[in-house]
């Protein structure tokens, strides 16, 4: 389906699939406390598949032994291949044999539009279920939000009412990084 004013959804799929195959220093640009282990870490996205309805972008984080947590990815695919509208942001978490974490599959759906730039994907109900079910009832308000423009590629979590925070990473587009080694599952079916 090709991109138009009309649909912002497949303007901003067919921006994610001009990196394909390529990975991006980034930095968490977010001062939350909940996310101070990550403050001045090592980041690295890599756009490493894409198909016409789905692309997986893991997220790599150095440790502070200097080792790399390999455990997320981004998950985007169309909930309406037919029509190139609707997005789903899901997160694929693995420990590092591959075995999918108890908290793995999570995220929503596009409620909107959108832009062509920036896509927004409010928590769906499959997930307050499993927050609820694993004691992460905090989460339930989670809104992701992912943006593409000619200099970034940005993956922000907002959390809305007594439990506020705010995580925001973003990597420059501008020189790509040789592509790192897959994340950890990266040969396993999705769960």
């Amino acid at each position: 389906m090709q991109a138009t004013a009309a649909n912002p959804q497949a303007a901003f799929l067919d921006r994610l699939q001009l990196l394909c195959g390529k990975a991006f220093a980034g930095r968490l640009v977010t001062t939350d406390a909940a996310d101070a282990d990550m403050a001045g870490a090592a980041m690295v996205m890599h756009v490493r598949t894409c198909g016409p309805s789905e692309i997986r972008v893991p997220f790599h984080v150095q440790r502070k032994d200097g080792s790399w947590d390999r455990s997320r990815t981004w998950v985007v695919t169309r909930t309406d291949p037919e029509s190139g509208t609707g997005l789903r942001l899901k997160h694929d978490h693995r420990h590092e044999d591959g075995s999918p974490d108890t908290m793995t599959m999570y995220g929503g759906d596009t409620a909107d539009a959108g832009t062509p730039e920036r896509q927004t994907f409010p928590v769906d109900a499959d997930s307050i279920a499993l927050f609820n079910r694993a004691g992460r009832s905090v989460s339930i308000t989670n809104i992701w939000a992912v943006e593409v423009d000619a200099t970034r590629f940005t993956y922000e979590l907002k959390r809305i009412g007594a439990n506020a925070r705010h995580f925001r990473v973003e990597f420059a587009l501008g020189t790509p990084l040789a592509p790192p080694p897959p994340p950890w599952g990266a040969d396993r079916s999705m769960p």
